[in-house]
C-alpha cells in the first residue's frame, strides 16, 4: 500500500510539474541570432530584447526585438512554444515552434514562422548549462504575399 501511495504521489507531481522559466535562454546573452534568408543566402540578424514566460502556459514565451536584413530594420514581437523535451544524462533537447510578426512597414515586413531546436549540456559539478545551441528553421512571408523566403538562424 505504501508503494502504491508513493507512486501515486510521484505521478501527481510529474503531471502538475511546471516547466522551469528558461526565458533568459532566448535572450542569447544579448547577442543577435545570425543566419540567412532566401535562396541567395542573404544575411539575417534577429535580436531578442525581451523574453517572458507566459504565466498561463509555461510552455510558451513571449519575445520581442528586431530583425535586420541589409538596411531593412524591423521591430517584431511573437511567441516561442515548446512542444517536446528530451532529457538524457548530460544532454537536453527542446523542440518547438515560433511565430514572430514584424511591424507592418511596407513590402519588406512580414512574419517569421517555423520550428526550433535547443540543445544543451548539463554540468553536474557546476550545476550550470554549457554548450548551448539554438537553431530556428522556417519561413518568412511578406504581409502582401509577394515575398516568401526560407530562413535559418543560429545562436553565436
Amino acid at each position: 500500500m505504501k508503494k502504491l501511495l508513493w507512486i501515486l504521489i510521484l505521478a501527481c507531481n510529474f503531471a502538475w510539474g511546471q516547466m522551469p522559466d528558461i526565458s533568459n535562454v532566448w535572450l542569447n546573452n544579448s547577442k543577435p541570432y545570425i543566419g540567412t534568408i532566401g535562396n541567395s543566402g542573404q544575411q539575417l540578424k534577429l535580436k531578442v530584447n525581451i523574453s517572458e514566460q507566459n504565466k498561463k502556459n509555461d510552455q510558451e514565451y513571449f519575445i520581442s526585438g528586431y530583425s535586420l536584413v541589409d538596411d531593412n530594420y524591423a521591430k517584431y514581437e511573437g511567441k516561442i512554444t515548446i512542444s517536446k523535451y528530451r532529457d538524457a544524462k548530460r544532454k537536453g533537447v527542446v523542440f518547438g515552434d515560433y511565430e514572430l510578426a514584424e511591424e507592418a512597414k511596407g513590402k519588406h515586413s512580414g512574419i517569421f514562422k517555423g520550428k526550433f531546436i535547443y540543445t544543451f549540456k548539463w554540468n553536474k559539478k557546476t550545476e550550470k548549462i554549457e554548450g548551448q545551441y539554438i537553431e530556428f528553421i522556417g519561413d518568412w512571408k511578406s504581409y502582401d504575399g509577394t515575398l516568401d523566403f526560407k530562413t535559418r538562424l543560429k545562436n553565436q
